[in-house]
């Protein structure tokens, strides 16, 4: 099966009541533990590469890794842009062959957002391309997105529907209490989502598929494996795999997933060096580091999104 975009993929999640994994990929290693794990559990899947993951191993190799990808599966996947920050690099990413890009202006003001998502928007839709655009901020930081959380903004419920059909959109990303990075809430904190706005949302825009970024839920067994084995990840809370299964079962389509990753594949090499110190080949620690991430793929898959068998 060819890539393909998210339209099929979401229409189906939004009536079954399920969202997508959009995991983040940066190499051959994570893009073959997430499709491993969704080939697995029959799961469609997207994968999707930041800022960061295009200046560390550049797009057209990325795209060519999820081709091979591709090649030993049947389950749909997307290839997607996360967080293009102007017309160029979406235009770039479409023209390598990304199924689906997001052009993120929410940091600009209204009317600025609206223009360069339209601009962006009729650039994709000519080439088959969809288009996800995000009202409101989230705080923390992810590659070269940075959010101050006092400059952090819920997404307002009265905005939505003019801007999705003057921008003429695919998907919104919003903000509900979601945030970049790993260490997103310190004990004692409340990291519930505002689930609320999210069913307001869903009244305003019926049918129309919503966006968590920023939803890695901080795996403090991964974490602890990492700190046993030398390293020093302060504790910090994520967003509760509860919370995020609620938003899956309204509007939300499709989840970002990064940082959980990370975590998963440091811990495994961490862990691996620590029981065998003598060891140099990278095929030894990186296969450690590719299951760990596989099963931490599965465990999302079947009990946070709800995809499983939806291929």
């Amino acid at each position: 099966m060819p890539l393909v975009t998210t339209t099929e993929m979401f229409k189906k999640a939004y009536a079954g009541g399920y969202a997508i994994g959009a995991f983040n990929v940066n190499n051959m290693e994570t893009i073959q533990a997430i499709v491993e794990a969704a080939d697995e559990c029959r799961s469609p899947v997207i994968l999707q590469v930041s800022a960061g993951a295009r200046k560390y191993a550049n797009p057209v190799f990325l795209r060519h890794l999820v081709q091979a990808a591709v090649e030993t599966t049947d389950i749909p996947i997307a290839m997607h842009l996360d967080h293009g920050a102007d017309f160029e690099i979406c235009k770039s990413c479409i023209e390598v062959g990304f199924t689906s890009v997001m052009i993120d202006a929410s940091s600009k003001p209204w009317e600025e957002n609206i223009a360069l998502t339209k601009k962006v928007v009729e650039y994709a839709h000519d080439h088959g391309v969809v288009v996800e655009a995000e009202l409101g901020k989230l705080a923390g930081i992810e590659d070269d997105v940075k959010v101050e959380a006092r400059d952090a903004q819920f997404t307002s419920p009265d905005e939505v529907q003019e801007f999705t059909e003057r921008t003429e959109c695919d998907s919104l990303a919003i903000a509900i209490g979601t945030s970049h990075g790993a260490y997103k809430f310190k004990p004692g904190q409340d990291p519930r989502l505002r689930i609320d706005i999210l069913e307001e949302i869903g009244k305003r825009l019926p049918g129309f598929p919503i966006v968590l970024h920023g939803a890695s839920s901080v795996p403090q067994d991964q974490v602890a494996v990492v700190n046993e084995f030398g390293g020093s990840m302060p504790n910090a809370i994520g967003i509760p795999e509860s919370e995020l299964r609620k938003a899956a079962k309204l509007a939300v389509c499709k989840i970002n997933i990064d940082s959980d990753l990370r975590v998963a594949f440091t811990a495994a090499i961490r862990r691996h060096f620590a029981e065998n110190p003598s060891h140099f080949d990278p095929r030894q620690y990186l296969t450690d580091a590719r299951a760990n991430m596989k099963q931490l793929v599965k465990h999302k898959i079947v009990d946070v999104l709800g995809s499983a068998n939806r291929a």
